[in-house]
């Protein structure tokens, strides 16, 4: 189904994300949009890469209903920015262990791969809504349109350290350490 590649944060912390990518483990890599998304049990919060994909700006966040709109309405997204793969935020415990909540979006992650046949990344998602709030609290906006921001702001930070974490590393195999880390943790 994918492994798991080693990060290493600007900070010094060490991150383990899965690529349940079809595309797992080739070097070459889809030339387009990328969509990022932090998806919550209420919203979707969904940002898309600049066609070179060195930046990600936020879009509108989208009120989940049921599967099939959400679906529809991600598939619209897709379509108008030409997207060419696309991140999902896995949130994980503090200690980097999964959650229910991990299994979910893995699921999810499955289910969007399987559905736009496009290559699909799990990225660590601790503490993006945190830094989103912080980020916002900075701005001069009212507590209401920061609330309506921070699942946007969460994509954007999500869809960032992802291209940031891709373009620092090799293009080659995984190391045997995150291969081992994914055996573990699958």
């Amino acid at each position: 189904m994918g492994f798991w590649r080693r990060l290493i944060r600007p900070s010094g912390e060490v991150a383990y994300n899965r690529d349940v990518s079809d595309q797992a483990g080739k070097s070459d890599r889809p030339v387009g949009r990328v969509l990022g998304l932090d998806v919550g049990s209420r919203r979707i919060g969904v940002a898309v890469s600049d066609p070179l994909g060195i930046t990600a700006q936020g879009l509108e966040t989208l009120q989940r209903r049921n599967k099939r709109q959400d679906l529809a309405a991600l598939e619209r997204v897709i379509r108008e920015y030409a997207v060419r793969e696309i991140v999902v935020g896995l949130p994980l415990r503090m200690s980097g262990a999964e959650g229910t909540q991990s299994g979910k979006m893995q699921e999810f992650a499955e289910e969007l791969r399987k559905r736009f046949r496009l290559p699909v990344h799990l990225w660590d998602e601790r503490l993006t809504s945190a830094e989103a709030n912080r980020l916002l609290r900075e701005t001069e906006l009212s507590i209401e349109k920061r609330a309506k921001a921070v699942d946007r702001m969460a994509a954007v930070l999500i869809l960032q350290g992802w291209m940031e974490g891709r373009r620092s590393e090799p293009k080659s195999e995984p190391t045997t350490e995150a291969r081992r880390h994914g055996e573990e943790n699958s």
